[in-house]
């Protein structure tokens, strides 16, 4: 493997930034529809809210195990074909879903099972491009943006499952289209890319080869696993709340249904802003300071929400929370990109959080129910202050893996 190899990273431009984006929006759009998808599978199967809420909730976990299963070879050079494979199932199950009622059920499995391997190797393509966080906050916008329009169009249409699954499997067509566009990983197979983040280089031959430190390799693999551990335990503590919110809010603050739409709606736009805020500043800040600042000022502003018993004012800590969140995450994005060049922990990511995040709402329920909601999110908000330490120095790390393999890269060039 040459410095090349180690160093390769793609600027972003509108074929790639396209192909990435659309594959991505592809794979996650089933979970931001997914109450949508509840109400059409109540629609076609007469069923109640329960049942289909399981069904539902099968197909997402289908989503979350099939994109950690097909994540390692979206560090290779298969990512075109498992995007490619993905959104054909996908496009497939959930075309199905939409037009055939009785097979509803097995569409709608198979269709998460798809969106596994687009969300998988979307992820990992955002590895392959300078400045994570600028890609991160681009992905954030573009992605927030379209979801808001469709989330607001889909009920004129009717919440039924021609409108509801064929717009998913619409997504999943369009992204296959784009799909040959996604950039490829910028090594020669699935163990190469491990060892794009795993190693520092400390030999360049005049051969070009590159001799890697074993030491490097293991403290890496340990920050990615580590990583991906941390994000699936934020990944409960932030959206347990998010579920829990509008009963919170009800019972201690009297937050009508009207005043929900209006949190619910302002944390929306505030996560676009601070995906446009994100795309403007880059990294210009560094990443472990800010993801640690941003974990902080989250668990204090979730310790607030517990104690406040005013309308108005759970509503702007709520939207602020959300906010601070949504830069969260995209950190979180951006550190598992830069820990490696061929997406080897960015492919996993989305799917990791999926896995918490599907657990909120049985978690948040049973802490409340147990601790109350005051202490109840006192105890996320701690979460937020344990998890931050590991995750910046994962972040610390991760950085300087990105610096050395790029100043390798432009020293053999220049040589």
């Amino acid at each position: 493997m040459t410095a090349i190899d180690l160093g390769t990273r793609v600027p972003l431009r509108l074929p790639t930034a396209t192909a990435t984006f659309a594959v991505g929006i592809a794979g996650y759009v089933g979970v931001n529809l997914s109450p949508y998808m509840i109400t059409a599978a109540q629609t076609a199967l007469h069923a109640d809210v329960l049942t289909s809420s399981w069904i539902v909730t099968a197909s997402l976990f289908l989503t979350a195990l099939a994109g950690l299963a097909i994540a390692p070879l979206c560090a290779g050079p298969h990512r075109r074909n498992v995007a490619r494979a993905g959104l054909v199932v996908a496009t497939l199950g959930f075309g199905t879903a939409a037009l055939v009622p009785a097979l509803l059920i097995p569409g709608l499995l198979v269709g998460g099972l798809g969106a596994g391997g687009a969300i998988a190797a979307a992820g990992a393509a955002m590895a392959a491009f300078r400045n994570p966080e600028r890609v991160a906050g681009l992905s954030g916008l573009v992605k927030g943006g379209l979801i808001t329009i469709v989330i607001a169009v889909i009920p004129l249409i009717g919440l039924v499952p021609i409108a509801v699954f064929g717009a998913i499997a619409l997504f999943s067509l369009i992204a296959l289209l784009f799909s040959a566009w996604l950039p490829a990983a910028p090594v020669i197979d699935p163990q190469a890319g491990a060892a794009v983040a795993e190693a520092m280089p400390i030999e360049v031959p005049s051969t070009g080869a590159v001799r890697l430190s074993p030491a490097r390799s293991r403290a890496v693999t340990v920050a990615g696993f580590g990583l991906l551990v941390a994000f699936a335990l934020w990944a409960v503590s932030e959206d347990s709340l998010w579920a829990m919110g509008g009963v919170m809010g009800a019972d201690q603050a009297g937050l009508t249904p009207e005043g929900l739409g209006v949190a619910l709606s302002g944390a929306t736009a505030g996560g676009l802003m601070a995906a446009l805020l994100l795309m403007i500043v880059g990294d210009r800040l560094g990443r472990a300071v800010p993801l640690v600042v941003l974990m902080l000022v989250g668990g204090v502003l979730k310790i607030i929400e517990g104690f406040i018993t005013d309308a108005t004012a759970f509503t702007i800590v709520f939207i602020a929370w959300q906010v601070v969140y949504a830069l969260g995450f995209m950190y979180f994005i951006a550190t598992s990109a830069a820990l490696d060049a061929g997406g080897r922990w960015s492919a996993p990511l989305l799917s990791v959080y999926l896995v918490g995040s599907a657990l909120t709402p049985v978690v948040g329920a049973a802490l409340i129910s147990v601790l109350g909601y005051q202490n109840f999110a006192t105890t996320l908000g701690i979460a937020s202050f344990a998890l931050a330490v590991p995750s910046g120095a994962i972040a610390l790390l991760a950085t300087r893996l990105e610096r050395t393999t790029t100043n390798t890269y432009k020293e053999e060039i220049s040589a």
